[in-house]
């Protein structure tokens, strides 16, 4: 918050008896206690309940993985345009980062960024990635290859589920198109909300689990 917004109470205003003074001091020290307070976590929307999570699990009928024949990211477009000339992208890293400036092409130009997955903060855009919570790749082999276009740009650029977030660019390539029965972040404070996310994402769409998959995300879940 600009400090330039507020004007400083004066101690020494005219007419201003003692109490006055003293609630200009305080005013003063809320006004100081404000500014240095820290910005709110930006994150992802909210997931699902541990608990609901892993009630959607136990109807789970582990099916085995789909092949990648025929995939392309290009079967996925991304970014989508969100308002004027903002796509995805640039709106997961407003969302996701902390006092974000973005100049007139709504490119992020200053911020900074913490990434979950493995705890680092970064000050530069390019050091982010934005992460399919569940990879194009595994959503093809999932069921994804029978929809149209139209619904996999759908899911490629989902706001309103926990599918997009913006992590470490080398931990996002480390991930790849991997499911948790291969992949989990590396700091473990967070692989609750990320088993989390998956579920609900995988659920709301309607994408299908492999045995490892569930057994590794049942095995996160219920230690929550």
């Amino acid at each position: 918050m600009a400090l330039a917004s507020f004007r400083t109470p004066s101690l020494y205003a005219r007419n201003v008896g003692r109490a006055g003074v003293l609630a200009s001091a305080v005013a003063l020290a809320s006004l100081t206690s404000l500014v240095n307070a820290p910005g709110a976590l930006a994150a992802p929307p909210t997931p699902i309940s541990a608990s609901a999570a892993r009630a959607h699990l136990a109807t789970v009928t582990p099916a085995a993985e789909g092949s990648t024949s025929g995939y392309s990211r290009d079967l996925f477009p991304h970014w989508s345009t969100v308002s004027g000339s903002c796509n995805t992208r640039e709106t997961v890293l407003k969302r996701d980062g902390v006092n974000v400036v973005q100049d007139s092409s709504c490119a992020a130009v200053s911020g900074s960024w913490y990434s979950e997955y493995d705890g680092a903060t970064w000050t530069a855009a390019s050091d982010i990635d934005i992460d399919h919570m569940v990879p194009l790749a595994e959503a093809w082999r999932s069921g994804a290859n029978s929809w149209t276009t139209t619904k996999r740009q759908q899911f490629a650029n989902d706001l309103t589920r926990p599918q997009l977030i913006a992590v470490t660019d080398n931990v996002n390539q480390a991930k790849g198109d991997l499911d948790p029965g291969k992949w989990l972040p590396s700091r473990t404070a967070y692989r609750c909300t990320y088993a989390r996310m998956w579920v609900q994402v995988k659920q709301y769409w309607g994408l299908r689990m492999d045995s490892t998959e569930k057994t590794a995300l049942t095995n996160v879940l219920n230690g929550c």
